[in-house]
């Protein structure tokens, strides 16, 4: 596994929409422990693809507690994930790994139901409430080369100093 660098501010990448991954091969399990090699070293809950650079719809999300041991860690991987279902309302802080030193509160969806596929490409269906809820819609935004920052208007950004941003 490898950490890879984080695409951040104006980085077209950032903008552009991922491809559907259609071959489910070695390199793409390498990519997906890439990426939650990558989201943990940067104390993170999600990553997209494309703010590693590569434009293939793969989410790599853990939003429970930290564990020492990385082999301990139970993230989610997501290939090709589609909102299906989505419900009710929050407004929370929001913050991105691409975007140090930025953060705003956006209002997501309270619940969604989200079908995607495995590292094999067996499909399955999770449920995120709360802030797995807002960890899924913003990750599966960046597939789409949206940031949370696009909901918000110029002054309901928040500056904050890289070192002390919120994630």
């Amino acid at each position: 596994m490898a950490i890879r660098i984080i695409r951040k501010g104006e980085d077209p990448v950032l903008r552009q929409k991922a491809q559907v991954v259609t071959q489910f091969t070695p390199a793409i399990h390498r990519l997906l422990d890439d990426m939650a090699e990558t989201m943990y070293d940067a104390d993170g809950i999600g990553l997209a693809a494309n703010q590693i650079g590569i434009l293939k719809r793969l989410v790599v999300i853990d939003v429970q507690p930290k564990e020492d041991s990385f082999q301990k860690r139970a993230w989610i991987e997501l290939v090709n994930p589609e909102i299906v279902e989505r419900s009710g309302v929050q407004r929370e802080r929001e913050a991105c790994l691409s975007l140090p030193g930025l953060s705003g509160v956006v209002e997501r969806a309270a619940y969604v139901r989200v079908r995607a596929q495995n590292r094999y490409g067996e499909f399955f269906e999770i449920e995120g409430r709360d802030l797995l809820a807002r960890c899924l819609q913003h990750e599966i935004d960046h597939l789409d080369g949206i940031l949370f920052t696009d909901y918000l208007r110029p002054e309901e950004i928040e500056r904050q100093p890289v070192g002390e941003s919120s994630r």
